[in-house]
Formats: C-alpha cells, structure tokens, sequence
C-alpha cells in the first residue's frame, strides 16, 4: 500500500506532466514560475485582506498549481539546483505567511479574536512543520512525512475561503498542522535513537 508521500509525488505528477512538454518547449525559467506563484499569493492575500474569500480561494489554488510547476519543469528540464531548492521553500513561506497576513488582517479589522489567535497558532504550526523538516535534512535524516504539508493547508484553506467555512478549516488546519509536527518528531526520533 502506497504510503502518503507517494499518493502525493503521485497526484503531482498527473497535474504536472502533461504540461510540462508544452512550459519546455516556452523557454520559461523555473524560477520564473516560482516568482510567478509568490505574486498570485500576494495578490490571494489582498483579495482576502479587503474580503473578497472566493477570489482569494481561487487564486490560492492557482499559486499553488504554481508551486507544483516550478520544481517539477526544474526536474524535466534537468535544471535542479541546490539553490533552486532553496530559493522554493523559502519563497513558499513567504507566500503562506502573505496569505495568513491577509486574513489576519481582515480578522483584526472585524475584531474576531478567536480568528485571529487561530491564524496565529497556525501560521506558527505550518512554519514548525517546514522548520522540522529543513532541520532534519540539515542533519542528513529524511523528514517528509506528516499527514499535513503545504499542499493540504493550501487545499483546506482555499476550500474554507471558497465556501466562507473560514473558522472550521482553521480549527482543521490547527489540529493537523501540530499533529503533523508530532508526527515529524517522533519520526525522526525513532530513526535517531
């Protein structure tokens, strides 16, 4: 049975492949797609920040069709780099925090506490489950496990904006987010031991 990590390269791999030949054969850098993805997030976040949740929803998912993109024409186009990588993980944090801003700023404007506490603690979680992450690999222990990447918090939240269920995919991304830094941490404790 396939583990999550595979149910995922795989699923990435059907959106992606059958544009890769066409994004080849344009001449479009890696990178450029992943500057591409940043700007649509700052754009999800300004829709969403002036409440305009549907718009935001949508373009969350456009930017993150963007960060399937850029890797996956980087490994087509044998164009990986270590900075490459780099330059990816760092730029989608910028985006996740961008668009957390957003909506931390419509809440704060409403004057929504329980929203904004909730922004916080996941905006703290998403950035430990990276962080954990990224520190492993920087030991040489291989960390991608977990039951909430980016790709899920980019789909709960998209979906709770999209459908303004803002508070449950919140409390969805609270719970998971942390149980996925556990998940992470056992994980590399067992290997480590």
């Amino acid at each position: 049975m396939p583990n999550l990590v595979e149910i995922r390269a795989n699923l990435a791999a059907r959106i992606t492949n059958p544009i890769m030949g066409i994004l080849s054969k344009s001449g479009i850098k890696p990178d450029a797609l992943t500057f591409i993805g940043l700007a649509i997030s700052i754009g999800a976040a300004y829709a969403i920040a002036t409440g305009h949740f549907l718009l935001g929803g949508v373009l969350i998912l456009v930017a993150g069709l963007f960060d399937l993109l850029d890797g996956a024409l980087a490994r087509f186009v044998k164009q990986t780099r270590k900075f490459g990588a780099i330059l990816d993980s760092t730029i989608d944090r910028i985006s996740e925090a961008a668009i957390f801003c957003g909506l931390l700023v419509w809440y704060m404007l409403e004057g929504s506490t329980l929203e904004v506490v909730l922004i916080v603690a996941v905006l703290i979680g998403s950035f430990l489950v990276s962080y954990v992450r990224a520190r492993a690999e920087g030991l040489g222990l291989e960390c991608k496990i977990g039951l909430f990447t980016r790709a899920e918090r980019v789909i709960v939240l998209a979906i709770g904006l999209m459908v303004n269920q803002i508070v449950i995919a919140l409390l969805i991304l609270v719970v998971l987010v942390y149980v996925t830094v556990v998940q992470r941490l056992v994980h590399l404790w067992r290997i480590s031991a």
